[in-house]
């Protein structure tokens, strides 16, 4: 069967139209069936690496596991999709570490909804913050953003967290010093190309699709701003969370030059309670199947076994412990 990308709506309401029927097929006279087994993935937006890449792997493990249809759902990004798994509306999700980390705590976008209850899978790939000004606005640092109109990223988003932290640790209110604007990467593109904001955020791998074409039709009009030199700070407030990472020249038009930014691991998680077989059965088909994984998107080709299974902030699963293990490899 192949895999499926649907827009936001929960598991419970893919089963409810399928009435429940798909599940256990009528069966004819000397005729058995396996019932279908369904996987949820959520990822995030269209505009975004989340989006491919789960689209991607809804495709191979529908293909490679028997009797399997894994779909994969569009949300607002790492904060839904955590949420989304800790509720079991989810099988398997994407999140930057950050705001997983804050979900397994019940801290930051969790606070009201408590500790949710997930684990890691692997460690995917880093992503950057992207801070992209307009040139007219003047705006060369986070500092220069006190004042300006600014989208933040989609509301209770990843990237509205790390936007809200960067303004701060440049000594700016986040709630009071800039006239802010809840869009997605896509709009946030749209946004600026209209002279509706005059900065974005976003935390995504290199290139996000839709900054690709931002700045291939407006690599003239707009900067990349430097947040790399905020990362020690931020380091040391969130330990084992964020680092400087370095967007290279040439990894967007009009990117003369390497510029430091904030970086932070993106993982692939699951809700605490999925069956450990399913957990090893997905974590084979990814690491057996690595080139077709690569085509998913650039950023795919960075998954290795060796390295997807690091020190990192939310637990693994320990029938992912066990897959590695028996790989070779020691998560954690």
């Amino acid at each position: 069967m192949g895999g499926t990308i649907m827009s936001r709506f929960s598991r419970r309401d893919l089963l409810s139209l399928m009435g429940g029927a798909a599940l256990v097929p009528a069966l004819s006279v000397g005729q058995s069936y396996a019932a279908t087994r369904y996987i949820v993935i959520v990822t995030g937006g269209t505009g975004g690496v989340f989006y491919p890449y789960g689209g991607g792997m809804a495709q191979l493990l529908s293909k490679k596991l028997p009797d399997t249809q894994a779909t994969a759902q569009v949300t607002g990004g790492s904060v839904d999709n955590v949420k989304l798994l800790g509720s079991g509306d989810a099988e398997i999700g994407f999140s930057t570490v950050d705001s997983a980390y804050d979900g397994y705590k019940g801290e930051g976008a969790y606070k009201d909804a408590g500790p949710q209850k997930i684990a890691t899978l692997a460690v995917l790939y880093p992503s950057v913050l992207h801070t992209v000004a307009t040139k007219s606005s003047g705006i060369k640092t986070v500092a220069d953003i006190k004042g300006k109109r600014a989208s933040v990223g989609s509301a209770g988003s990843s990237t509205e967290s790390i936007a809200d932290r960067v303004l701060q640790a440049a000594g700016l209110d986040p709630m009071k010093d800039v006239t802010r604007d809840n869009l997605s990467v896509a709009e946030s593109v749209g946004a600026i190309k209209d002279g509706k904001v005059d900065v974005f955020f976003w935390i995504g791998g290199v290139p996000t699709p839709a900054i690709k074409d931002l700045v291939s039709t407006n690599a003239n009009d707009v900067n990349f701003i430097n947040t790399g030199e905020l990362a020690g700070g931020l380091a040391q407030k969130y330990p084992g969370v964020y680092s400087q990472a370095i967007l290279k020249k040439g990894a967007y038009e009009g990117l003369t030059e390497d510029l430091p930014v904030l970086g932070v691991d993106n993982v692939l998680l699951a809700p605490e309670s999925l069956d450990g077989g399913l957990v090893k059965e997905v974590l084979a088909v990814i690491f057996d199947n690595l080139a077709e994984v690569a085509a998913f998107h650039p950023v795919a080709k960075l998954l290795k076994l060796e390295t997807a299974a690091p020190k990192t902030a939310v637990p693994y699963h320990p029938a992912a412990i066990e897959f590695y293990k028996s790989r070779g490899v020691t998560a954690g």
